[in-house]
């Protein structure tokens, strides 16, 4: 018997309207354990790099995390992963609400969709009874609409939907794939469009097996009671009213004024009181006691859910005042569209409209109020008229079709994807690395384990790690206790940092695991639910794989690595690895090249990013090496990382200590 997993993935072609459920290795459950390191050894087997992302043969996959529907508290995010129309390369994406879990109860493990449907379709899972139905008559609705109408369609009001809406449709890039109170962002919509699958519907009523029950049940009932007196864990933005950080830091306005000094007392206060005039509840995900998102209700619109930084992003763009957010959410969040991206290729527009560069030629009637340009430009984008049909292609292609000095206006891109705009002063060297070499779309799926800002005084510091179970190893511990300025980090602690910091999100989306009870909240200290110390024990309890710290962390080691693979394959290198140029108001390119350097070194790349023969047959993944050689992407007189980088290496991994 398989324990945690199913051992089953349901494979949709929609070309030819076929449906398979077939059985899975259990070898790769060990290599990869679930969630992305699954999709990723499923993409690199069955998606070679010259499939275009739009091609009926780049694959849609909708993996359950290895945890999902067992005791495990928190267990929520499914991750969708595709190739990505914007950036050519892996676009990964989590989703919490009860979709993953949902999936496993039906008995399945992975969603793997391919092909294109002839015309609009959703997909029906029921158990073991699955269906290709005609979604035509949902055409133009509105994502959670979509949801509700398939619900009553099937007479199913328990199903999970995860359902695309308009900017989907007309494969917008930063279309999202809507589920409930979360929803995929950030990369698969468009491909979902394009494969004109309108929804998924799921329901089950199955089983999850877990190896050891009792001794599962008891340590969840604990970690269940720490979770719930743990004011940390959970999104912490749903429940404060001080945003002060992000409005002084961040810039959504793209290279405008940023808003610093606009948040005070008066507006917090003001926050408060729409927020909680508008608000009708707080929910929560699958098994997790936190009530993290929100159920909104502004006047005049349908009750819709709100996410994380989504209630800033949209008047921080538009210097509107705090409430527009919510009223242009109401309408954003039906037309499927990312919170991140879309107010920042907004802006964009305007920015392009106030230096002449677009003209009422390219916008004719364009608004004077900063307000009423948005709603203008949001209905452009998601219908692709006029200019909307370049701005839909995110910044980065937009600026370099306008052309006439647009590219110049192309502030936050990376690798040719919008990124969370703060701007700071001094580069902060370990962010640098996690910014320029990660490729989670977001460095919100890469930091999380080091706190951001060091504390002043000694004394603090050591009261801080006393507690501090989470710690993988005693050098990272001693990187804290001296640590005494933001941006002052040596080369060497900045790569421990930055890989720990990528190692727990790399054990999480395998895992199934929400961030904000793991790796993103490892930077508060104190005593998040799930580390590296206590994560091997849940994995054996639950799948019966028995695995120690070393073993979990070379497992997301081996996936991190399997994802390099799968862009570098692509064509990503070194060139492609810059922060944008005002992220920080002080830059040193020569100390920059240094930390790539090391941490490539560190990694065990090559000068130009690329993972050696010698790392990849060291973590099993010799078929991604010989792959390399075939294609000359390796030569195999690659320089192999120096005795100093392993000593380095060795250091980041969690055996060194107890982490106590």
């Amino acid at each position: 018997m398989r324990y945690a997993e199913t051992g089953y993935s349901l494979e949709v072609d929609l070309s030819r309207g076929s449906i398979e459920r077939l059985e899975t290795d259990p070898s790769l459950t060990g290599l990869h354990l679930g969630g992305q390191g699954i999709a990723a050894k499923i993409l690199w087997d069955r998606v070679p790099p010259e499939v275009e992302p739009f091609s009926p043969d780049n694959l849609l996959i909708f993996s359950t995390g290895l945890l999902h529907g067992t005791l495990v508290p928190g267990a929520t995010r499914t991750v969708v992963n595709t190739f990505s129309p914007q950036t050519n390369l892996l676009a990964h994406s989590l989703m919490g609400g009860f979709f993953g879990p949902e999936l496993k109860h039906a008995g399945y493990d992975t969603i793997v969709i391919r092909g294109k449907a002839p015309d609009l379709v959703y997909l029906w899972i029921n158990n073991d009874k699955v269906e290709i139905r005609d979604a035509s008559h949902l055409r133009g609705k509105g994502a959670l609409e979509t949801a509700e109408l398939i619900k009553e369609e099937l007479g199913e009001p328990r199903a999970q939907v995860a359902a695309i809406g308009l900017a989907g449709e007309n494969r917008v890039y930063m279309a999202s794939i809507e589920h409930g109170n979360s929803s995929a962002s950030r990369g698969p919509g468009p491909v979902m469009g394009d494969k004109r699958l309108k929804a998924i519907a799921v329901r089950g009523t199955g089983d999850v097996y877990v190896a050891r029950p009792v001794e599962l049940y008891e340590l969840c009932f604990r970690l269940r009671k720490e979770i719930i007196e743990n004011p940390r864990c959970g999104d912490v933005m749903a429940h404060e009213d001080d945003d002060s950080f992000h409005h002084d830091n961040f810039a959504w306005g793209n290279a405008r004024v940023r808003t610093k000094g606009y948040w005070n007392k008066e507006i917090e206060k003001k926050w408060k009181e729409i927020g909680d005039s508008i608000r009708i509840r707080f929910n929560g995900c699958y098994n997790c006691p936190k009530d993290c998102h929100q159920v909104i209700s502004y006047p005049g619109r349908p009750p819709y859910f709100l996410k994380c930084f989504g209630k800033d992003t949209y008047h921080m763009a538009a210097f509107k005042e705090v409430d527009f957010s919510y009223h242009m959410l109401s309408y954003t969040q039906e037309y499927g569209l990312d919170s991140y991206s879309t107010p920042q290729v907004m802006a964009f527009a305007v920015e392009l409209y106030e230096a002449g560069i677009l003209t009422e030629r390219e916008l004719p009637g364009f608004p004077s109020d900063q307000g009423e340009r948005f709603f203008y430009l949001l209905e452009k984008i998601v219908h692709r008229e006029g200019i909307g049909d370049i701005l839909a292609d995110g910044v980065y292609w937009a600026a370099r079709r306008i052309g006439k000095g647009a590219e110049k206006y192309d502030h936050n891109t990376i690798k040719k994807f919008e990124q969370v705009p703060i701007k700071l002063g001094k580069l902060n060297p370990p962010y640098f690395l996690m910014l320029a070499t990660g490729e989670k779309m977001t460095i919100t799926q890469i930091e999380g384990s080091f706190p951001q800002d060091p504390l002043p005084t000694r004394e603090e510091r050591e009261a801080f790690v006393r507690e501090w179970v989470a710690l993988p190893n005693d050098k990272i511990k001693q990187i804290f206790l001296e640590w005494e300025k933001r941006h002052e980090l040596s080369i060497e602690a900045s790569c421990l940092i930055c890989d720990w910091n990528e190692i727990m999100h790399y054990i999480d989306d395998s895992l199934g695991l929400c961030a904000f009870l793991s790796s993103f909240n490892g930077q508060y200290g104190g005593k998040p639910p799930y580390h590296i110390h206590n994560l091997p024990q849940i994995i054996s309890l639950a799948a019966g794989i028995d695995l120690d710290k070393d073993g979990l962390w070379e497992i997301a080691v081996r996936n991190r690595n399997l994802v390099r693979a799968l862009n570098v394959r692509r064509g990503l290198r070194r060139k492609d690895e810059r922060p944008p140029e005002d992220h920080w108001a002080v830059r040193d390119h020569e100390f920059e090249q240094k930390l790539l350097d090391a941490y490539y070194e560190f990694k065990g790349w090559t000068t130009d990013g690329i993972p050696t023969r010698q790392t990849l047959d060291r973590l099993g993944l010799d078929y991604v090496s010989e792959d390399f050689l075939r294609r000359g992407i390796l030569t195999g007189n690659e320089s192999f990382p120096s005795e100093e980088s392993k000593m380095l290496a060795a250091k980041a991994a969690p055996h060194t200590s107890n982490g106590k």
